[in-house]
C-alpha cells in the first residue's frame, strides 16, 4: 500500500511559502519576457504536442503605453482561482467522486507551478487535468465525453495531455485529506466514544472544510494529515463534540513526529488563515484580467469570440460523427 512519507507527493510537491512565491514569480517573469520577446504569450499545443508561440511582431516604434500588458502575479492568481472553481463545477456535472475532483485540483495547481497562466489558458488546462485524474483514478471517461459534456473541443484535451504530463514531471499520484478525514474521525470515535449521529455530523462539516482548503494554496504547503486535522479542528468548533486539544494529544502520529503540539497548532491555525483569507474575484476583476489576457495573446474581442465558436461546432461535428 503507498504511504504518504515515501512519496513523491511529500519529496517533491510540498512547498515552504518563500519557494511558492518564488515559482509562481518566475513563472510570471518568463511570460513578461516572452511577451516583450515575441509580442505575445500564448503557447499553442500542436496535435503532436509541439509547443509553438502564437508570435505578434513588435513594433519598435510604438508607444511603450500602447503595447499589451502583462497580468500581475495577483491577477495571475484571481485566474487561477476561477478557473479551480470551474474545474469543481466540470467534477459536479459529471458526479465524480471527490477524490478525482481533488486529485485534478492538485494537478491544476502543480501545473501553474510551472507556467503561467498568460502562456496556457487554463480552460484547456482544467479540462486536461480532470481527464488525467480520471486515468489515474481508474474511473474511465474518454476525452470526446468529456468534451461533449461541456461543448468544448475534445481534441484540446488530448493535445494538451502530454504537456500536463511533463509539466507535472509524471509524478501522477497525489494525497487528498479526505482518506485522512475518514481515518482522523474513527480514531476521535475510539477517543472521545462519540455517538454514531455526532461523528458523522464531524465528518461531513469537516468534508465541507476540506472542500474551502482545496481552493487555496494549503494542498502545496502542508501535508494531506495536517488539512484533515484542519478541517476536524474547524468542524469542532462549530459543532462542540470533543476537546480536540486533548485528542492531539493523544494521537499516536503526533506522538511518532518531531513536531511539538504547539507546532501543529500553528501549522493548523496557518491553514485556518488561508481560508479565512481566501476570496475569489470579482466580475470587474474578471472583466479586467480577461481583457488584459487577450491583449497578451495577442488577441481581439473578435478573433476570441471566432476561436470559442469554431471549437464549439467542432465538438458538435464530432459528437455527430459518432452517433452516426
Amino acid at each position: 500500500m503507498a504511504d504518504f512519507r515515501t512519496s513523491t507527493h511529500r519529496e517533491r510537491w510540498i512547498f515552504t511559502p518563500h519557494d511558492l512565491a518564488a515559482k509562481y514569480e518566475a513563472a510570471n517573469r518568463r511570460a513578461i519576457q516572452t511577451l516583450e520577446k515575441y509580442g505575445a504569450t500564448r503557447m499553442e499545443v500542436d496535435e503532436d504536442g509541439t509547443l509553438l508561440y502564437r508570435e505578434t511582431p513588435v513594433n519598435p516604434s510604438t508607444e511603450k503605453h500602447s503595447r499589451p500588458k502583462p497580468l500581475s502575479i495577483e491577477e495571475e492568481r484571481y485566474l487561477r482561482i476561477f478557473y479551480e472553481n470551474k474545474l469543481r463545477e466540470v467534477c459536479g456535472a459529471f458526479y465524480f467522486p471527490h477524490k478525482i475532483q481533488a486529485t485534478a485540483l492538485i494537478y491544476f495547481k502543480r501545473f501553474y507551478l510551472q507556467w503561467s497562466v498568460m502562456e496556457h489558458h487554463p480552460k484547456d488546462i482544467i479540462l486536461t487535468c480532470i481527464y488525467t485524474a480520471c486515468k489515474i483514478e481508474e474511473n474511465h471517461v474518454s476525452a470526446e465525453e468529456l468534451g461533449k459534456g461541456i461543448s468544448q473541443d475534445h481534441q484540446v484535451i488530448l493535445n494538451s495531455e502530454m504537456l500536463v504530463l511533463q509539466s507535472l514531471e509524471f509524478d501522477l499520484i497525489v494525497y487528498a485529506p479526505y482518506r485522512s478525514v475518514e481515518g482522523f474521525t474513527g480514531a476521535i470515535t475510539e477517543f472521545c466514544g462519540g455517538e454514531d449521529d455526532q461523528m458523522q455530523m464531524l465528518k461531513a462539516a469537516a468534508v465541507e472544510e476540506v472542500d474551502k482548503i482545496m481552493l487555496t494554496d494549503a494542498p502545496l504547503l502542508f501535508p494531506p494529515g495536517q488539512l484533515a486535522l484542519a478541517a476536524l479542528r474547524q468542524s469542532n468548533e462549530v459543532h462542540g463534540i470533543l476537546d480536540f486539544e486533548s485528542y492531539l494529544s493523544s494521537e499516536p502520529l503526533l506522538q511518532n513526529s518531531p513536531q511539538s503540539l504547539s507546532e501543529l497548532n500553528e501549522r493548523l491555525s496557518a491553514i485556518d488563515s488561508l481560508v479565512e483569507t481566501y476570496k475569489f474575484p470579482s466580475d470587474k476583476d474578471m472583466k479586467h484580467i480577461n481583457r488584459k489576457l487577450k491583449s497578451c495573446w495577442g488577441l481581439s474581442s473578435h478573433d476570441d469570440k471566432k476561436r470559442e465558436k469554431k471549437s464549439k461546432q467542432k465538438s458538435k461535428h464530432n459528437a455527430s460523427e459518432a452517433e452516426n
